[in-house]
């Protein structure tokens, strides 16, 4: 281990019940929590902060999960999808053409 690793000891955050006097001390993970405020002897509890996060690599991001991955890649398929819009497009006149009167509603739009 480095030496700033061995030396790193975490700060707590501690607010009173009572007195609402709040301050940050640096313990150990051995150390026992402080449970008496320094100035009103009043009950300390311990305060938790926000801790600021990065996210890094694949999967966390919505287009990286299950559902987002179908969606990444339609857009790729949107490329091809180019051609398979004009046999898609195909294969719905096809099915137009099948209910028969429609067919010639769509025959004569495309006249």
């Amino acid at each position: 281990m480095t030496k700033l690793a061995e030396d790193a000891v975490p700060t707590y955050s501690y607010a009173c019940t009572q007195c609402d006097n709040r301050f940050d001390i640096v313990q150990s993970f051995s150390d026992e929590s402080l449970t008496v405020c320094p100035e009103c002897s009043g009950k300390l509890r311990k305060l938790f902060n926000s801790v600021g996060i990065v996210f890094k690599g694949s999967g966390f991001y919505r287009t990286d999960s299950r559902g987002g991955a179908s969606t990444a890649s339609e857009p790729a398929k949107s490329d091809n999808g180019k051609s398979d819009n004009g046999s898609s497009s195909s294969t719905s006149s096809d099915a137009s053409s099948s209910t028969g009167s429609s067919s010639t509603a769509s025959t004569a739009v495309a006249s």
